[in-house]
């Protein structure tokens, strides 16, 4: 299977959500208009969307709705607004390979723009038939992505962070949206709440597995995986290959003080780099990593087999293997 076995099992679903997000995003204010069509011309993958998809046709024998389409759309909208937000905060200058609107407009119009985008992702949801359910979960995740964001930051001054810590902060910033892109799909075709558990708790672990593996890259990748090694180290991020090294060999004073210098000794960030490598902190990394994945794989356990199922399976595998 491949992504686009993925998109082809989608069919004309598919289809309909990349559109209704170009529809939604339209604008007649020429340098908004210009900015989303450029965001749009990158737009990566679209992972959350195709969640939210599979998740409603497993729960809906093959069939979505309308509110699954709005839904997908709507959790990809939401995803890339708080991509515009965190470039700000990160300050990042590139974003999948091209220039952020940071880079090329300043960050008052990145702001607004994510803001655009997070207002237009609020206007698909309110129609929903399940609009209460609809607005507490969203608010739920949004609450997480900033709790998150503000814990990493904290961290990175204090540069203590803990296995817990960073469980904590990657669920925040990744798989709490993760969950709640397959959650509403499920909610979408009125799956029962069996249904709607078992889908969250799959994107829950395949969020977290993805997560680790987008930090393992930060130490195993290269130009040719798509991920220059070193970036999360330069921001004083601690994530878990790290953290496994220094449960390893109990260095961690040594290597945390490092952490905090590393803005007037860059230099540090080969060393601490090659720390990890040598002591097993990309394996470390990748046992938790695959523990998620089964995790992922073992929620879908009570539904029967079906193309759908082995879809999002293949997805929570393709978490552990991708290379950007």
């Amino acid at each position: 299977m491949s992504n686009d076995d993925l998109i082809l099992l989608l069919g004309n679903d598919w289809s309909e959500v990349k559109a209704l997000i170009k529809r939604s995003l339209g604008s007649d204010v020429p340098l908004l208009d210009e900015i989303n069509s450029s965001l749009l011309d990158n737009a990566g993958k679209m992972l959350r969307p195709m969640l939210t998809l599979f998740s409603a046709k497993l729960c809906g024998a093959g069939i979505v709705s309308g509110e699954s389409i709005n839904g997908a759309a709507a959790v990809e909208i939401l995803h890339n607004a708080t991509l515009l937000h965190d470039d700000v905060a990160d300050e990042a200058e590139t974003r999948r390979g091209q220039p952020t609107v940071l880079s090329k407009y300043g960050p008052v119009p990145a702001v607004l723009v994510g803001d655009f985008w997070l207002a237009k992702a609020v206007g698909l949801l309110t129609g929903s038939s399940h609009l209460q359910w609809v607005v507490n979960v969203c608010a739920r995740t949004l609450t997480d992505l900033a709790e998150g964001e503000m814990l990493q930051q904290q961290k990175a001054f204090s540069s203590d962070t803990t296995v817990e810590d960073y469980l904590r902060i990657i669920y925040c910033k990744t798989a709490s949206l993760f969950e709640t892109a397959c959650k509403i799909g499920a909610v979408s075709v009125d799956a029962p709440s069996e249904f709607v558990k078992a889908v969250g708790n799959y994107g829950r672990a395949m969020g977290m597995a993805f997560q680790i593996q987008d930090d393992i890259l930060d130490y195993a990748g290269s130009a040719a995986t798509g991920k220059p090694v070193g970036i999360d180290l330069l921001e004083r991020k601690i994530t878990l290959p790290l953290l496994g090294a220094i449960e390893r060999t109990g260095s961690g004073e040594c290597i945390r003080s490092m952490i905090r210098d590393i803005p007037e000794h860059p230099e540090y960030c080969h060393e601490i780099t090659r720390f990890v490598l040598d002591n097993g902190g990309v394996e470390y990394a990748k046992k938790k990593l695959g523990a998620y994945v089964k995790e992922a794989v073992s929620a879908l356990e009570v539904f029967p087999e079906s193309q759908f199922r082995s879809a999002l399976e293949f997805i929570a595998g393709q978490s552990a293997h991708r290379v950007k």
